[in-house]
């Protein structure tokens, strides 16, 4: 007898494959949509530095709320329904964004949009696990590369459509790339396809086990590294742009390209820091090539701005290899299910909320001193302190072992 061989990817289950694929398209779109065009928005929309500060910190506080949120909402009606939510969330508030008349609807308009994003970041893995537990690696991948194009690709195209359709089509056209998607997801519930396949429940943390890890040192080290990535990517998707036009005398659509080629960094990192990260015996050293990125590349673009530009924001793209790292570090410093998932929802939680601050200060330092070097000089202070906690990561010792010690 011989084993049955695995279903072909196809088989069966097209349509979930083109709808993971086209929900993860849509997962950072409204991040990186609006930093490049605040020029022409600001024509109809008073954008003080304070208010894109605030614009820029709403998607990793929508990412940690509705990280919660979303397995409670799960359970109660459904994987694909959530589903469905989340990506109408995104449609009706790209299209308030691009309808706004006024900076609160702008406000209400995001939290709206990244509200979704937020829902839809958690909804995925359990989507790839339930329609292809035989090719879970492969799916992963497939959606893990379309979350970067998504990142990479409206910063490119931001400008040209502002100055062609004016920056509400700019904002609001990411609206349609939302219905698109969840048109696979439809057809499949009328067809009743969901029903044949058990839902895998969302991970959540024990809450006793959570409540012990904030005394964890290997816990708060992955944290700041996670955060320092997270401060750090938000506030440049948030305000590179208008630093490059101010300081480096860059057109609008040159600083979008550049967000673009920014963003576009985190694809080879994604790619090969999880592999060095398992192989390694101190991965410190990879914490510490990613503080140096931030060094060399902040520190060209206050010497240098407009010298060699676009290697200081390819070089400070490099930074936010942190991310990864530390994901993979949640599995490679946890010895059980349970403890992966409590350090998974501890370093999310804490760290998104940390990162959220990075817009804020550095759009109130900007506005402060008019100029960028004080903000420059905060986002490498911040990287920085990744290096004490590096100092902690390269000691190979697991959460469950640190709060033993703790009892």
């Amino acid at each position: 007898m011989t084993d049955a061989p695995a279903p072909r990817l196809w088989a069966g289950r097209t349509l979930a494959l083109i709808g993971i694929i086209l929900v993860a398209a849509n997962l950072r779109t409204a991040v990186t949509a609006l930093s490049p065009i605040v020029t022409q928005i600001s024509v109809d929309l008073p954008l003080n530095p304070v208010t894109i500060g605030v614009l820029g910190m709403l998607p990793p506080i929508c990412f940690a709320v509705f990280g919660i949120l979303t397995p409670v909402l799960t359970r109660r009606i459904g994987l694909e329904n959530v589903l469905l939510l989340s990506l109408g969330a995104i449609v009706v508030g790209s299209l308030l964004r691009g309808f706004s008349g006024s900076v609160a609807v702008l406000l209400l308009g995001s939290v709206i949009t990244f509200a979704g994003l937020g829902s839809g970041n958690v909804l995925l893995p359990p989507l790839v696990k339930k329609y292809f537990p035989d090719r879970i690696g492969l799916v992963t991948s497939l959606y893990a590369t379309m979350l970067s194009v998504s990142t990479l690709v409206p910063p490119l195209l931001a400008v040209p459509v502002a100055d062609t359709a004016g920056w509400r089509t700019s904002l609001g056209m990411w609206a349609v790339l939302a219905l698109f998607a969840m048109v696979p997801w439809i057809t499949m519930l009328v067809r009743h396809r969901t029903s044949a396949q058990a839902t895998p429940v969302i991970d959540e943390a024990e809450p006793a086990l959570l409540g012990k890890i904030w005394g964890s040192s290997i816990a708060w080290a992955i944290t700041i590294v996670f955060a320092v990535s997270a401060l750090n990517a938000y506030a440049m998707f948030a305000w590179l742009p208008q630093l490059l036009i101010q300081s480096a005398g860059a057109s609008a659509a040159e600083a979008g390209t550049m967000l673009s080629l920014y963003a576009a960094m985190g694809i080879p990192a994604a790619i090969l820091i999880p592999v060095l990260a398992a192989r390694m015996k101190n991965v410190a050293l990879l914490v510490y090539l990613g503080v140096a990125s931030f060094l060399v590349g902040y520190g060209g673009l206050v010497l240098f701005p407009t010298t060699g530009t676009w290697f200081w924001v390819a070089v400070a793209g490099l930074g936010p290899l942190l991310f990864p790292l530390a994901l993979v570090l949640i599995n490679l410093r946890t010895r059980t299910h349970a403890g992966s998932v409590a350090l998974s929802g501890f370093i999310q939680s804490v760290g998104y909320v940390i990162g959220a601050f990075g817009p804020l200060v550095v759009g109130v330092l900007h506005d402060a001193t008019d100029g960028w070097l004080w903000p420059l000089l905060f986002l490498m202070a911040t990287a920085l302190v990744a290096v004490v906690a590096g100092t902690v990561i390269g000691r190979p010792h697991l959460l469950e072992d640190d709060l033993a010690r703790r009892r």
